[in-house]
C-alpha cells in the first residue's frame, strides 16, 4: 500500500526528520532538496528511502550533521571542498556555486570534494551546472560493492557517473548511470518492500547469483559491461577518491547503516564552458545531433521519462509506501 503526498509535504517530512536527528537546518534543507528531487524523478532508490539511514547516521555521528564545508581554490581552474565528514549535498552545492563562476573565466574547472558522504543521484548535481550554461561531468565513489574483473571480493563501489549539457529553451540533457548493472539502492528498496530482484543484478557472499536483495547487498554487484565496465569503475575510483585523497570503496563504511566511522568517500566534477570552444555553434550542433536521434522510430533521449515524471509529480504528488511514510512521520515528530 502507498499514499500520495505533495512534494512540499515530502520535503517538510525529510527536513524535519533530519533536523530532529541533529542535522543543522541549512544542511538538512540541502539534503531534503536532493532527495525529494530524486523522488519526483522516479528515482526512489535515491529519494525518501534514504532519510532513515541518513538520520540514524547523523544521530550516531557517522555523518556530521552540523559540519560546515570548507572551500579552497588552488588554481584558476581548480578548487577543493572538504566536506568535513558531513553530508555531500551542501559541500557539492558550495563547490558548484564557486566552480560555475570560475568556469566562466577559466573555461574549464575541476571540483574535488573530499571527506564526503553519499551524493545521491549524480545527475542532480550536473544538472545544476547545465542550467547555468555549462557542460558538466560528475563522478563519485562509494563503499565496496563490485569486485575487480575476475575477482570475487568487493573492492569498488557502484561508482556512478553523470553528464549534462545545456539546451536552448529546454531542460538540459542529463545522463546518469551507475556502473553496476543497477544502482545498489534498488536492492535496498526491494529489501524494504520484501521483493525479489532479477537474477543477474548481484551475487551472494559466496559468489553465486541471487534473487534475494539482502544477500545481494551482503555480496557483490555485477558491473555494467563486464570487463569494460570494471575498467570504468576503476577510472571513477581514481578520479573520485585518489584525486581527492578520500577513502577507496574497500576503506569506506556503509551508506546504509549507522555503524562504523564516516565513509569519507569523494566526488569529482568537471565543468566546461562550451562558449570557450564551439561558441554559439555548440547549441546548434547539439540540437542537430539530438534531432537525428529522434528521427529514428522508437528512440528517445536520455532523461525523457524522468522529466515526464517530474512534471507529473509537481502537480499530482508522489506515491510513498505506507510503511516508509509512517516512519518519516514518526521521525519528523
Amino acid at each position: 500500500m502507498s499514499e500520495t503526498i505533495s512534494l512540499s509535504e515530502a520535503h517538510a517530512l525529510a527536513l524535519k526528520a533530519l533536523v530532529a536527528a541533529g542535522t543543522e537546518e541549512a544542511n538538512a534543507r540541502a539534503v531534503a532538496d536532493a532527495l525529494v528531487a530524486a523522488e519526483a524523478d522516479g528515482l526512489a532508490s535515491h529519494g525518501l528511502s534514504r532519510v532513515a539511514a541518513y538520520a540514524d547516521q547523523a544521530k550516531a555521528g557517522k555523518v556530521a550533521g552540523k559540519a560546515v564545508p570548507e572551500l579552497r581554490v588552488s588554481a584558476p581552474g581548480a578548487l577543493f571542498v572538504d566536506a568535513k565528514d558531513g553530508f555531500a549535498y551542501p559541500a557539492i552545492a558550495l563547490g558548484l556555486a564557486r566552480g560555475i563562476e570560475m568556469a566562466r573565466n577559466a573555461g574549464v574547472v575541476g571540483i574535488g570534494i573530499g571527506n564526503s558522504h553519499h551524493f545521491g543521484a549524480a545527475g542532480y548535481h550536473v544538472e545544476v551546472a547545465a542550467k547555468a550554461g555549462l557542460v558538466a561531468l560528475g563522478f563519485g565513489n562509494s563503499p565496496q560493492a563490485i569486485a575487480p574483473w575476475g575477482g570475487s571480493k568487493g573492492l569498488f563501489g557502484t561508482n556512478p557517473i553523470a553528464f549534462a549539457a545545456p539546451r536552448a529553451g529546454q531542460a538540459p540533457l542529463v545522463i546518469d548511470l551507475s556502473l553496476s548493472k543497477v544502482a545498489r539502492g534498488k536492492l535496498m528498496v526491494a529489501a524494504q518492500k520484501g521483493e525479489a530482484i532479477p537474477e543477474g543484478w548481484a551475487l551472494d557472499p559466496d559468489g553465486k547469483p541471487t534473487t534475494d536483495p539482502k544477500k545481494g547487498m551482503a555480496g557483490t554487484m555485477l558491473p555494467l559491461g563486464e570487463a569494460k565496465g570494471a575498467a570504468l569503475v576503476l577510472m571513477v575510483e581514481i578520479l573520485a577518491a585518489t584525486l581527492t585523497a578520500s577513502n577507496y570503496g574497500y576503506e569506506a563504511s556503509s551508506f546504509f547503516d549507522a555503524k562504523g566511522p564516516p565513509p569519507r568517500v569523494g566526488q569529482f566534477f568537471l565543468l566546461i564552458d562550451p562558449m570557450r570552444f564551439a561558441g554559439p555553434a555548440f547549441a546548434q550542433r547539439l540540437e542537430m545531433l539530438l534531432a537525428a536521434i529522434l528521427a529514428q522510430p522508437g528512440t528517445r533521449l536520455p532523461g525523457d521519462r524522468r522529466l515526464k515524471l517530474r512534471a507529473a509529480a509537481a502537480t499530482g504528488g508522489i506515491k510513498v509506501p505506507a510503511e516508509l511514510l509512517a516512519d518519516l512521520r514518526k521521525r519528523a515528530g
